[in-house]
């Protein structure tokens, strides 16, 4: 792909912003920038909405704002720059609305009285003096009539329809932006929920599924979630707080008032209930407070091939799917006496009839729920482990503590918003 040859060069007629968003960012020599994430609008009172930049995800996951003003060209699959970046973690403005995240899914009215219609993609086209206006969009029917059906799509002009910034009365759905997001990973799908506004994000995380939507909280920081979670009814938060693993659930509700926390709980499936309140009891930076108690349990006469069909378990976390705790009954923690654990590499060189109580690591390091967090950290660094098992006195298996459950406590709470200071010369300003 070659780059443009200069600032004035091609520029599409009409570019739509669905089409656009993944499309990559290069500089002028061909150097991939990153992404296109979103585009940034501002809605005036009167005349058309117009685009002022783009939301550029770059490796890192990092999101810039990049302004249309150094958009040099617009082509099939690629977006050139004059190469000035701003680094500044992009913050959505007041004033500012993104296409993707805030006016999919909006219903609008037609202005000559036909209906309603639901927004499913933008146009943007660039004018004489080189702004970018929303000028068309692509909407399909809510509503029957009797020369139309409902469901119909059509291409209509931003003048036919009542204002985008005006909302309908009830919630807008979320259904055409989720589909933008069903091929990322929950971390990085808590990374666009927390750039949208708290009543835009309330509402696309209301339609997401349960087990979804627990994975997504188990990576976003606590405001984010609490506001989340508090912003649904409590049947549907207790429904999600039953997926989350026991030891973020047991976090999030440490961070509600007492009284909705209290709520909440009763509102639990009992068994997953009780596995929170347990965590519950203990303080937050040891090794109890942070433990999951779901880890990989077996008994000593499991073979390999159960041990690692375990392993390979959906729900079971890279982490947590390295080691196989082998207990005397009962299984579910807390358990019988800990004879030992299974490394997921020893299982891979074993014959997959052989029992796993043939081949524990009788020396794994343990931890009580009391250690302190220095403690574990030491332990999991000095060892070279991803998981450490927690014991009682009586050496029953409570949980087990994760390398990433440690990483959570000991980042600072604001990380995912903190910026990355860089000081190139090159790189240019924000937008002003």
């Amino acid at each position: 792909m070659s780059a443009p040859g200069n600032a004035s060069t091609r520029l599409s007629a009409r570019v739509f912003v669905g089409r656009l968003a993944g499309t990559e960012v290069f500089e002028p020599l061909g150097d991939r920038v990153g992404r296109v994430h979103d585009v940034v609008l501002i809605v005036p009172l009167t005349g058309a909405p117009r685009a002022v930049g783009l939301v550029v995800e770059i490796p890192g996951k990092r999101r810039l704002f990049l302004p249309l003003t150094r958009v040099t060209s617009i082509e099939r699959g690629a977006v050139f720059t004059t190469g000035l970046v701003n680094v500044r973690r992009f913050e959505k403005r007041a004033a500012e609305t993104l296409v993707l995240g805030q006016l999919l899914d909006r219903t609008l009215t037609l202005k000559d009285g036909s209906g309603e219609v639901r927004v499913e993609d933008v146009a943007l086209e660039q004018q004489r003096n080189r702004d970018w206006l929303v000028t068309k969009l692509f909407v399909r029917r809510t509503t029957s009539g009797r020369l139309f059906r409902r469901g119909e799509s059509l291409l209509v002009g931003v003048d036919e329809v009542t204002s985008i910034e005006s909302r309908a009365a009830q919630a807008q759905g979320a259904s055409t932006f989720l589909a933008t997001l069903e091929d990322l990973k929950p971390a990085d799908v808590a990374d666009v929920l927390h750039d949208l506004p708290d009543d835009r994000r309330i509402e696309v995380a209301s339609e997401l599924q349960d087990e979804r939507l627990a994975d997504i909280l188990e990576e976003l920081g606590d405001d984010d979630r609490i506001s989340i979670l508090s912003g649904l009814t409590s049947e549907r938060a207790a429904d999600v707080l039953d997926a989350m693993q026991p030891d973020d659930a047991a976090d999030l509700l440490a961070e509600l008032p007492n009284e909705q926390a209290a709520e909440l709980l009763e509102l639990m499936e009992p068994e997953e209930a009780e596995d929170v309140r347990r965590l519950l009891a203990y303080d937050e930076h040891t090794a109890g407070g942070m433990m999951t108690t779901e880890p990989l349990i077996l008994g000593p006469e499991a073979t390999a091939a159960t041990a690692l069909a375990h392993a390979r378990r959906q729900d079971v976390t890279p982490a947590l799917a390295a080691i196989v705790f082998v207990v005397r009954p009962p299984l579910e923690t807390p358990t019988g006496k800990l004879l030992g654990a299974v490394h997921l590499q020893k299982l891979l060189r074993q014959a997959p009839h052989e029992s796993i109580g043939t081949m524990l690591d009788k020396d794994v390091p343990t931890v009580a729920p009391e250690d302190p967090i220095g403690k574990v950290t030491r332990l999991l660094a000095t060892y070279n482990l991803t998981v450490l098992p927690v014991i009682d006195e009586q050496e029953r298996l409570l949980g087990a503590v994760t390398v990433d459950d440690v990483l959570d406590h000991l980042l600072p709470e604001d990380w995912r918003a903190a910026d990355d200071e860089v000081t190139d010369a090159s790189m240019g300003a924000g937008r002003g």
